[in-house]
């Protein structure tokens, strides 16, 4: 994970191995508020799954300087959701995702709580928040 201030003329390196962000497809920054991001973590480019069974989203408020796991309301255990570069999004506090496996998630909160919308869905490539 790279972040910039300066308009692309330099990059610095925001990733947060410990805490499981160092990767994700997906990354859905605020409009308003161009330090704050949610990011979908996975384990690696080649295990493309959740880290350790578990799903969860990262948000960083401060440019990437700091990370907060945000899984409540998400699966903990036996999850096999990724979640692909198109299907992350938010607006105006909400926050929501779908995953290759048709799970659809929601959060009213900024992604603090979420929400199932439904599991009975075919694989999610997109999804926005109108």
């Amino acid at each position: 994970m790279f972040y910039s201030d300066n308009g692309a003329e330099s990059w610095r390196k925001v990733s947060a191995p410990a805490s499981g962000v160092h990767f994700g497809f997906p990354v859905s920054v605020d409009a308003r508020n161009g330090r704050r991001a949610w990011l979908v973590p996975g384990r690696a480019d080649n295990q493309r799954m959740a880290i350790d069974g578990g799903l969860f989203v990262a948000r960083t408020d401060d440019g990437g300087q700091s990370w907060k796991r945000l899984d409540k309301g998400l699966p903990q255990q036996g999850a096999y959701d990724i979640v692909l570069r198109h299907a992350l999004d938010n607006r105006d506090g909400l926050v929501a995702f779908g995953s290759s496996t048709g799970n659809l998630y929601l959060s009213e909160d900024g992604g603090e709580s979420w929400s199932a919308v439904s599991h009975n869905l075919p694989p999610i490539y997109s999804v926005r928040i109108g």
